[in-house]
């Protein structure tokens, strides 16, 4: 990763390339730090820790590199347009009109449906900023109440979750691209040295014994590597195709392999199932019912319900995703269009039977991988007195992000290299 680095920084194009990204990223970072007017921030982080670090609101606070929790103006960060990313491409599958644009629709029909996705954000961006609003009032957390006030708050979330999905693509057209990965890439890292002063200051104030410290530091480091060795992981299924005569010239007969990655839903699996898992938890918060046992042992993210229910719902979003990503019938006819056959199997239902078995073997491993990677932090959590701050949810993500942006810049520094060769 550090060799890539180093070779793209002696491009003075890619050179240009990763110092816009670095600015943006910059000015996203001092946005984060801006806070909304009238809200109590004080009040608030106190509030937050002690009664809403169980709930989805937790997950947001930590994709948002800890503004959520301090409600300044890109609190809600990149979350909007994720979801909005999120519920366009579901709805693609649903809606013939946008299926038909997506796959028939060319350069153009990515342009309408990425306007369409900008217009969900904004939609979006207005309710969750008017929710967490309407939380924050009913808290007490406000310094001043009103309609005029109301309005300012919720506009300021709203105008900054835009400002941050402009941030986003600014990167993808003139910096190293990926540009919305990158923002949430830099929330999460930015809550790392917070983590490790938080156990350095466990083992001086002896709150936390040395060896368990080094032990978090090993777990996490056989985390990210087993995290590293899955995301590269993938079958692969031999294909061959046969020769064919076009006029003078004979085409086909070459082998290649058909790739279904092992991880091929991603961190979405995690997202939904910690979202759906935690909804108990979020509404007890809301309704300030958090003392007592049935919060303790049913609705806490360390309860062993929460657990099982995490697990499950990681397990079933993992074969939705992959029903959605992977049509068995679909890659058996394009594979018998193009002449091509995967060898033992005839051509048609014999071979869409076999890559669904295929695709099913793989998808109940990977999501076994998610289920192991997001709940041993949590238990690791428990066990240190919730000094672990780096959840598997994180993992997953920057290793994605720092592995996809080193593939283009490998990609960028290998078109110029060919580029200059032809010269």
């Amino acid at each position: 990763m550090f060799t890539t680095l180093r070779n793209a920084w002696k491009i003075p194009e890619l050179r240009k390339k990763i110092l816009f990204t670095l600015f943006i990223l910059l000015i996203f970072r001092l946005g984060n730090a801006v806070p909304v007017p009238y809200v109590n921030i004080t009040a608030l982080a106190s509030y937050f820790n002690s009664q809403l670090s169980d709930t989805i609101l937790g997950l947001y606070n930590a994709m948002s590199g800890s503004a959520f929790s301090q409600a300044t103006v890109f609190a809600l960060s990149i979350q909007p347009y994720i979801n909005a990313s999120i519920i366009i491409q579901l709805l693609t599958i649903a809606i013939p009109a946008l299926e038909r644009l997506s796959k028939e629709g060319g350069e153009e029909g990515k342009r309408q449906i990425q306007r369409i996705t900008r217009y969900t954000t904004v939609g979006l961006g207005l309710l969750m900023g008017l929710a967490y609003y309407v939380m924050l009032n009913n808290a007490g957390l406000l310094l001043h109440t009103g309609f005029i006030y109301g309005l300012v708050i919720v506009l300021s979330f709203t105008a900054g979750s835009c400002f941050v999905m402009w941030l986003g693509e600014q990167i993808t057209e003139f910096g190293i691209g990926n540009g919305i990965s990158m923002i949430l890439f830099a929330n999460i890292i930015s809550r790392l040295p917070a983590g490790i002063s938080h156990i350095i200051t466990g083992v001086t104030g002896g709150t936390l014994a040395w060896y368990l410290a080094l032990l978090i530091v090993i777990g996490v480091l056989l985390l990210v590597l087993f995290v590293v060795f899955i995301t590269n992981a993938e079958r692969r299924i031999p294909v061959q195709y046969a020769k064919r005569v076009v006029g003078r010239k004979m085409y086909g007969g070459q082998s290649t392999h058909l790739p279904i990655k092992v991880n091929m839903s991603g961190v979405l699996p995690i997202i939904f199932a910690q979202s759906i898992a935690s909804l108990p938890a979020t509404i007890c918060a809301f309704t300030g019912n958090t003392d007592g046992w049935l919060y303790d042992n049913l609705f806490s993210n360390q309860s062993f319900l929460y657990g099982l229910v995490y697990f499950l719902l990681i397990i079933a979003f993992s074969f939705f995703y992959a029903t959605v990503q992977y049509n068995p019938v679909e890659i058996a006819n394009n594979l018998k269009k193009n002449g091509g056959f995967i060898p033992g199997f005839r051509p048609g239902r014999p071979t869409a039977e076999f890559i669904s078995k295929v695709i099913n073997k793989i998808t109940f491993f990977g999501a076994l991988y998610l289920a192991v990677i997001a709940l041993v932090p949590i238990v690791l959590g428990a066990l240190v007195d919730n000094m672990l701050s780096i959840g598997g949810t994180s993992v997953i993500i920057v290793v994605g992000v720092a592995r996809e942006t080193m593939s283009a810049l490998e990609a960028q520094m290998m078109m110029r290299h060919y580029k200059g060769f032809l010269e």
